[in-house]
């Protein structure tokens, strides 16, 4: 295997442990000098995030209920809850099978390259295609190509993190993904806002935007070639096993799972329902999409901010825990603004709260969750796992709302996405291998 350089600033590894691409030992735990190609890594490691959330904001949030609402606006809710239940699944598969195949894929590109092109290449094809598709059931088979491929791109982009970054920056990194994430989500929405009157054409955008971050991150930032590394051989009964993690043999990782679905749960609720809360709950009707970039730039502020100082600040305390549990704290406490003042200034602070603590979870949670991997070989397949409880909670949350609106209103929306907000907050309290 030839050698390859190392990025200025890391230290020399120590002999044992399995050695990331850029010369140093993944799970060093000193902060190390962010230069060359580790500060590269880090870029495209946000922009890559950013492409594909961009992609979940516009979609989920805007285009698709709009779609949807055009079909039969009196079943708009449960049309939508339908087609994003079958995304839902769709996205709950591939993520820790993609994770498994890139763990045992061997290539002169690495094992995660392939993987993340044809997930940018299959996502902005689907999505294209999903522009131009009329009635429900062709909508929700196309849906679920494009939350397919984009769980395909997205797995082994995550698992570049335990793959390739010292343990020491990974705030740092994660702070990058979730400032791509935020931003997608929430500029996502403020783009499929503006494009909403021509959603062919708002679909096209994202399709070049996501192929663009998908490329931009393979080609800047090259894997190793491996070949010549032994390779497990993958069998039908391990495509089964990738889907369960004992929680009794691994119970940090489940804590950490637990975590993060509630917390994304609770947030997702309310937010991929927004147009119609918009609509239904606040009153705006029709005007409720010109309101949404207003709401896109106030969360955006709020998430950039929370971003920027939650995973640097988590790597300099040396803690993640605390960060994690004030984030979900946040969301919730959040949620109670609307839930008493249904209006414009309202959904405000919420956008403002939830944007904080949201910004916050994120900036730690990769960093936290990259702790609790049971192995180092399976980076992919454990991440994948770890992943589905961010994809099932978004693609899943319009189903819920829809259920929770159908037999109980509006208003029912925030409280309990509050007791699940708070509860994912504090699951993380009993993970001990980290602080």
């Amino acid at each position: 295997m030839s050698v390859v350089p190392q990025p200025a600033g890391v230290t020399a590894p120590r002999p044992g442990p399995r050695l990331g691409p850029e010369g140093h030992d993944p799970q060093e735990t000193a902060r190390v000098p962010v230069t060359g190609r580790l500060r590269r890594l880090l870029v495209w490691y946000g922009l890559a995030s950013l492409g594909v959330y961009l992609s979940l904001g516009a979609v989920n949030s805007v285009l698709l209920p709009l779609q949807v609402e055009a079909l039969d606006p009196a079943q708009k809710a449960a049309n939508l809850g339908l087609v994003s239940a079958v995304g839902a699944v769709g996205g709950m598969l591939a993520q820790p099978i993609a994770g498994l195949l890139s763990d045992r894929t061997r290539t002169r590109w690495g094992r995660r390259a392939p993987w993340i092109l044809t997930g940018a290449l299959g996502a902005a094809a689907s999505m294209v295609v999903l522009g131009g598709t009329s009635g429900l059931a062709g909508i929700a088979a196309v849906y679920l190509l494009v939350m397919v491929s984009l769980n395909l791109y997205f797995c082994p982009k995550s698992a570049v993190m335990p793959d390739r970054v010292p343990r020491g920056v990974r705030g740092l990194f994660s702070a990058a993904g979730g400032l791509g994430v935020l931003v997608g989500i929430t500029g996502g929405m403020g783009l499929g806002a503006v494009l909403s009157g021509t959603p062919g054409v708002g679909y096209g955008v994202l399709a070049v935007l996501v192929v663009l971050a998908g490329g931009g991150f393979v080609l800047f930032n090259p894997d190793h070639d491996n070949r010549d590394e032994p390779r497990e051989p993958v069998q039908w009964s391990a495509f089964v096993r990738t889907f369960w993690v004992s929680p009794r043999a691994h119970p940090d990782f489940a804590f950490g799972f637990l975590g993060r679905l509630l917390t994304m749960t609770g947030f997702y609720v309310t937010t991929t329902f927004q147009v119609y809360l918009l609509q239904d709950y606040v009153g705006l009707g029709d005007d409720a999409v010109d309101v949404l970039p207003l709401i896109s730039v106030v969360s955006l502020l709020a998430t950039l901010t929370s971003t920027l100082i939650g995973g640097p600040l988590s790597d300099r305390m040396g803690r993640r825990k605390p960060v994690a549990v004030v984030a979900g704290l946040l969301i919730a406490l959040g949620l109670v603004a609307p839930w008493a003042m249904p209006t414009i200034p309202g959904v405000l602070v919420f956008a403002v709260l939830a944007g904080l603590g949201f910004g916050s979870y994120l900036a730690v949670d990769q960093a936290l969750l990259s702790e609790v991997l049971p192995t180092t070989e399976d980076n992919g397949r454990y991440l994948g796992v770890l992943n589905i409880a961010v994809t099932l909670p978004q693609a899943l949350a319009p189903a819920i709302a829809g259920l929770i609106v159908s037999t109980l209103g509006y208003a029912a929306l925030f409280p309990i996405a509050m007791v699940v907000a708070t509860a994912g907050a504090l699951a993380v309290l009993p993970i001990r291998s980290v602080r």
